[in-house]
């Protein structure tokens, strides 16, 4: 090969060479490129509202009640208490006024009882022995002394028995008895046994929050609903003008219950049944009213959010009137018609 020749096979490869240094990222497969995201319309947010309408608001107390009998007698030993012998009477039973309810043991006292009972009959019998067989009247006036004492002993011994011993107070029917056996200890004023009048009842509805009721006042109308009957009836007690007492459970009862007289219940009607009670505290026609989630409280502000034709929003405060569970009266902010976005 000639001189010439072989510079110009070397210029040949100096040349593809460089091309193939040159171009050899081409004999790879290209990258594919990342393709742009979908253009996605943002949704609209959807609001629940509801329009400001004018009608009448009402604010009541419902519940559930219970029949108790007004007048009821409470069995306690107030002097001292003792030992258990026998309670004589159960739940249910009917009893008269003098009943014995419960008797302590009497550790030999009745029978000092009658002893005395002998020994005072003893002083009368000689008393009016001194009188008929015209004794002077010093031994008359001995015999008569005599005779008062024992009579003095007699009283003392047969108060002591009667501590031992509870009676019924009133006629009616045992709603309450202790549960105890004979030799059980009691102490002084333990309730043992309560007695009932079951001809003079009312409605106790009783709350666990006495704010519930702080709106009702004595004399307010009650609608009463006992067995699907539907009866009239009025408070004659709050826990304001409930009676003052230095008994601890009567005081916590009275604070969080309302007592109601009914003008008639039905014949089968009985202590303990439940009464469905109804009152309206506060009645107002043709104001405006919102429902209770549609208005928003903070610090002390409140306010309800509109919506607008053009669903725009904006914030504007209110004066509230009567509040329900459910809904609120609206006394100034607000017109009939405007769209409220509840919460």
């Amino acid at each position: 090969m000639s001189r010439s020749t072989k510079q110009v096979a070397k210029i040949v490869m100096t040349t593809v060479t460089a091309s193939m240094l040159l171009g050899g990222c081409s004999l790879l497969p290209r990258e594919e490129q990342a393709l742009k995201p979908p253009l996605v319309k943002p949704a609209q947010e959807n609001y629940r509202t509801v329009k400001v309408e004018k009608g009448t608001i009402v604010k009541q107390v419902t519940g559930s009640g219970s029949l108790e009998s007004v007048a009821t007698d409470v069995a306690q030993f107030t002097a001292q208490g003792g030992r258990i012998d026998s309670i004589p009477v159960h739940s249910g039973d009917k009893v008269k006024k003098g009943d014995v309810l419960v008797q302590l043991v009497m550790d030999g006292l009745d029978l000092q009882v009658k002893e005395q009972e002998l020994a005072l009959e003893k002083a009368k019998y000689a008393y009016r022995q001194a009188r008929s067989s015209g004794s002077d009247a010093e031994a008359l006036k001995i015999a008569s002394l005599e005779m008062d004492i024992e009579q003095i002993k007699y009283d003392r011994l047969s108060k002591q028995l009667n501590s031992r011993q509870l009676r019924a107070g009133i006629d009616g029917v045992v709603i309450f008895v202790e549960d105890l056996k004979q030799g059980d200890l009691v102490e002084s004023y333990q309730t043992l046994v309560i007695v009932a009048d079951p001809t003079k009842l009312r409605v106790a509805l009783r709350v666990e929050n006495s704010n519930d009721i702080k709106d009702v006042d004595v004399g307010m109308a009650v609608e009463l609903t006992v067995k699907n009957q539907t009866f009239n009836g009025k408070v004659v007690q709050t826990p304001s003008s409930s009676p003052q007492t230095l008994n601890k459970d009567l005081a916590d009862k009275y604070s969080k219950t309302l007592f109601i007289d009914a003008a008639k219940l039905p014949d089968t009607a009985e202590i303990g049944s439940s009464v469905d009670v109804k009152i309206i505290t506060q009645k107002k026609d043709s104001v405006l009213k919102i429902p209770r989630s549609g208005l928003r409280s903070y610090l002390g502000r409140n306010f309800v959010r509109l919506l607008d034709d053009h669903k725009r929003i904006r914030e504007v405060d209110v004066e509230q009137g009567v509040v329900t569970p459910t809904e609120i009266e609206v006394v100034k902010g607000l017109q009939e018609g405007q769209d409220v976005i509840l919460q």
